[in-house]
């Protein structure tokens, strides 16, 4: 009997087991993600009008050897800034002295005709008076003066002639720039059929930048300046950034310095031009540059959320909102003008939204999130 108690008591224990176990094996759903989450910031923000352009040197000209001659000699490093009037080159000038000294004689010696052709003239219209000299005479004397006087005003032109082109026998630069690298060697023949290049000089400093403005964005501006009732002031007022492909921001600044007064009827676009100092040489002439003009301070406050918080499907772009009810919603969103991390929300959000901005990979529209603050990054300063 009781062996019998004990093989019926085996099952039992073993049922009872494996119902302890079902038990402790209930299945217990993992907690919801954590996400970060913050409030869109809500700041007056300056619209920018953003365009690409190009720099353009200040000043650029070829320098030519204007005289035929040998190039007797380079006082300048390749590569080198020179200042105004520095002699860069210099072509042989003994015989345009020597040219220059004969037109000088020229001169003398017509200049001494002169005078004995007006006393001859003189004496002539004394005689004629007592009628001691025909009028022919007089004429005679009055056309040889006349004569005398042209062959002067000649000898002169002919010493301006000679001087100017010993002049040019030393290139001298005409503004402050830097010189390309010398084109011809020291004792070539330059100048033999026409003008003969040298090199180049370019002013970097200041520097131009050029860029077109699209005739609905001076559609728009003109629009926003009737509205504020203003109109288009000096042009050096007008702020300008520029920033190379490489640079983070807009680190160098200028103003405007010229607006086409016509649109091109061919593509429908304005050219402006911008000047900038550039003393640290950062730009140089041919860069492909970013430019950025403010227009005008935002009447009000624009929202604006990271730009790693948004995302893009077929709808457009938008942004992970997590609700009162702990859950995750899209919003779809129209996004404006970056500043920095940061992307204006024109429209499809409002200021107390808890965007999602960190852990977005773990927030799935529909499914509870666990929300904790997350940091804003703040509005860059200007021209960053």
């Amino acid at each position: 009997m009781t062996g019998f108690i004990a093989r019926a008591a085996g099952p039992l224990l073993i049922a009872a087991a494996l119902a302890g176990c079902k038990k402790n094996n209930t299945y217990v759903a993992p907690p919801p993600p954590q996400v970060g989450v913050a409030k869109p910031l809500s700041q007056a923000v300056t619209p920018y009008l953003d365009l690409t352009g190009s720099a353009v040197a200040f000043n650029q000209v070829s320098l030519d050897a204007r005289v035929e001659g040998y190039l007797q000699a380079i006082n300048y490093q390749d590569g080198a800034e020179v200042k105004k009037g520095t002699p860069l080159f210099v072509i042989e000038p003994a015989p345009f002295q020597a040219k220059l000294q004969q037109a000088q004689a020229t001169l003398a010696a017509a200049k001494a005709a002169l005078v004995q052709a007006e006393a001859e003239f003189t004496r002539q219209s004394t005689l004629s008076r007592n009628d001691f000299a025909s009028q022919s005479k007089v004429d005679e004397a009055r056309a040889k003066r006349d004569s005398d006087r042209a062959d002067v005003t000649n000898a002169e032109a002919g010493v301006a002639l000679a001087a100017i082109n010993l002049s040019y026998t030393q290139v001298l630069a005409p503004f402050d720039g830097v010189a390309t690298k010398h084109l011809q060697s020291v004792g070539e023949l330059v100048g033999v059929t026409g003008p003969t290049q040298l090199a180049i000089l370019i002013q970097i400093a200041p520097i131009y930048v050029t860029f077109t403005v699209s005739e609905q964005d001076v559609l728009r501006i003109r629009k926003a300046l009737a509205a504020r009732g203003q109109a288009l002031g000096p042009l050096d007022k007008i702020p300008v950034e520029i920033g190379l492909m490489n640079e983070q921001g807009y680190p160098h600044k200028g103003v405007l310095n010229y607006i086409s007064p016509a649109i091109d009827p061919s593509t429908g676009t304005l050219t402006v031009r911008a000047i900038l100092q550039n003393k640290d040489r950062a730009l140089l002439p041919g860069n492909f540059v970013r430019v950025r003009v403010p227009l005008a301070v935002q009447a009000g406050t624009a929202l604006l959320v990271p730009d790693v918080a948004l995302g893009t499907d077929q709808q457009g772009r938008y942004v992970l909102v997590v609700g009162p009810d702990g859950k995750v919603a899209q919003h779809v969103v129209q996004t404006g003008q970056s500043y920095g991390q940061l992307r204006v929300i024109e429209s499809g959000l409002k200021p107390d939204d808890e965007v999602v901005i960190s852990g977005i990979q773990h927030a799935i529209p529909g499914d509870p999130v666990k929300a904790v603050p997350a940091a804003m990054p703040k509005l860059p300063a200007s021209g960053q």
